[in-house]
């Protein structure tokens, strides 16, 4: 169906279901489609969204939802279960972060446009017709192709309702690494758009490198089932992992420490090792070995992002310090 005639509070209850909602026409005469996945229970509850592949060089938060809805059964969950496992499909379909239809980052142009390019209408109609609706949000990431991260869960922080339900949905979530963003969030983001809609939200984040690790497919299948849990959705208690690390900071990857020289970089830390202000954390060279940019340091953290990709452009991130609780 097109996605402006589907209501997600209409959905029949005690069912398992997949299909595709129509976005926009493509150049070749077909229909730019989303793959859409639902479950619900036999009783009203929390609705819980889940997203993925909003970049589409991420793949574990693909591989999750298609696990998540082979294992979540209609007669043992109470409310809906949404499933979005390819947001961002153009991008999806060529392997890249960002769409070759438009050029654009689905994760700047929230809320998005219905009368935009491809990115827009995706991101209008998610705002519209999921996270309006949602009760909790989530949204899967990695570091796709060019970024190295550590598997982690991303917040909000804040005293008040909101902060406080996403802080709590992330101890549920139950990853070793925790890492809360003060509002305001940066524009253009799911997580923003949700928050700004007054939803509660959470992100994550994991190795990647072109392909999902099965160690970080079972952690998110596990952390989405705890967060039902949480909410009441399924019985039980969430079983989190214990938490190593609990850190805070703006998580703008935008505004992260980049190249100043073009060359080949490699870096000499490790993700999440603690520095110091100046510390060396890498080098770009040449193809002599010659040092062209010592990358240093921004400010005393923990070593949160570093570039997996050695083939370095003048202006392309590097690494990312954050703070830490």
């Amino acid at each position: 169906m097109h996605v402006q005639a589907f209501e997600l509070s209409e959905l029949p209850r005690l069912r398992k279901e997949s299909g595709w909602l129509t976005v926009a026409p493509r150049a070749d005469g077909g229909e730019w489609r989303l793959p859409f996945l639902y479950v619900t229970g036999s009783a009203p509850g929390s609705t819980l969204v889940v997203t993925a592949a909003v970049h589409g060089d991420e793949y574990e938060g693909v591989e999750t939802i298609a696990r998540l809805f082979r294992q979540v059964q209609p007669a043992e969950m109470r409310g809906t279960l949404a499933l979005l496992p390819v947001c961002n499909l153009p991008a999806y379909e060529s392997a890249q972060r960002s769409s070759p239809i438009d050029g654009l980052n689905l994760a700047r142009v929230f809320p998005g446009d219905r009368h935009g390019t491809i990115t827009q209408r995706i991101a209008y109609w998610m705002t519209e017709k999921l996270l309006k609706h949602a009760d909790f949000y989530i949204d899967l990431h990695s570091g796709g192709i060019a970024y190295n991260i550590p598997t982690l869960i991303g917040y909000i922080r804040d005293d008040g309702p909101l902060g406080q339900a996403s802080l709590a949905g992330a101890c549920a979530f139950g990853v070793p690494v925790l890492w809360g963003h003060p509002l305001p969030i940066a524009p253009g983001r799911t997580v923003s758009a949700a928050t700004d809609l007054g939803v509660p939200s959470l992100y994550t984040e994991a190795p990647g490198g072109g392909y999902a690790r099965s160690v970080d497919v079972a952690t998110f299948t596990q952390g989405v089932i705890n967060i039902m849990r949480h909410l009441g959705m399924l019985t039980g208690a969430p079983q989190p992992q214990p938490v190593t690390h609990h850190l805070i900071g703006h998580g703008d990857l935008d505004s992260v420490i980049s190249a100043q020289a073009a060359g080949y970089f490699r870096a000499e830390v490790e993700l999440l090792a603690e520095v110091d202000v100046g510390q060396r954390l890498g080098v770009v060279q040449d193809f002599a070995g010659e040092v062209v940019q010592e990358v240093r340091a921004d400010q005393a953290g923990v070593v949160v992002m570093l570039r997996r990709l050695h083939r370095v452009h003048v202006g392309e991130g590097l690494a990312h310090i954050t703070g830490r609780l």
